[in-house]
């Protein structure tokens, strides 16, 4: 027990390929978290390439386009180096799981479009893409976010609303992506409200139940020191 502990308390080396950050649900700051973990990057000088393939639930603008946020919150992050049509080429107005909301539009999504949109312009760059909804989220008409995440190869972060039953979901998540045989490179209980028990603490509830390094994110904080 004590090596696991010592083994999930540690800060992670970064991936020479990058990350595909996932969630156990829709709602649980995806985008916030891959912000933070962009910027945390970025400190250490490492180059990269943001995705967010499929956004749905896009605002309109004034003149009728659409607007992902998450992807302009990707864009901030990494600098501005990056269009919005790069981030995010596919984007649609309903805020439904992607291949529902694409069909509304007449568009239908197939797997071989997303892993094209997530290709690096520059091959010396890392690679963070943001997931839509869960692990086992529809993410295109013949595939789910488990289905990119495995054909794309990246170390998964995993992103828990950190509320009760916390652990429970991610333990249930943990146990989805090894079934695909995937690489997990950290847990990062965010606080998504301000609303939270003083005396909960899932972080140190799940550390002991799982291999993996677990990180806090309070509402609206930086997150803590991940990559060293």
């Amino acid at each position: 027990m004590s090596q696991i502990l010592a083994q999930n308390e540690a800060m992670i080396s970064i991936h020479p390929a990058g990350y595909f950050i996932t969630g156990s649900d829709t709602g649980v700051g995806k985008a916030y978290i891959a912000c933070e973990l962009i910027r945390q990057l970025r400190s250490l000088e490492v180059e990269l390439e943001t995705r967010k393939p499929v956004e749905c639930g896009c605002s309109i603008g004034e003149t009728g386009e659409l607007i992902p946020a998450d992807a302009l919150e990707l864009q901030a992050a990494n600098n501005n180096l990056e269009t919005i049509d790069r981030i995010a080429p596919y984007r649609f107005k309903a805020a439904l799981a992607p291949p529902r909301a694409a069909a509304l539009e007449g568009c239908h999504l197939k797997m071989t479009d997303l892993v094209n949109a997530c290709s690096l312009d520059n091959s010396q760059c890392r690679l963070i893409v943001e997931g839509a909804g869960g692990f086992y989220s529809p993410l295109a008409d013949n595939g789910l976010n488990a289905d990119l995440a495995s054909l794309l190869q990246l170390a998964l972060i995993i992103v828990i609303n950190d509320r009760i039953g916390a652990v429970n979901q991610a333990l249930m998540t943990i146990q989805s992506i090894e079934s695909r045989h995937l690489a997990i490179a950290a847990i990062i209980m965010n606080q998504v409200s301000e609303d939270t028990d003083s005396d909960m603490d899932n972080s140190g509830d799940l550390r002991p139940r799982c291999d993996y390094p677990v990180f806090q994110c309070r509402y609206n904080q930086q997150l803590e020191t991940v990559f060293g």
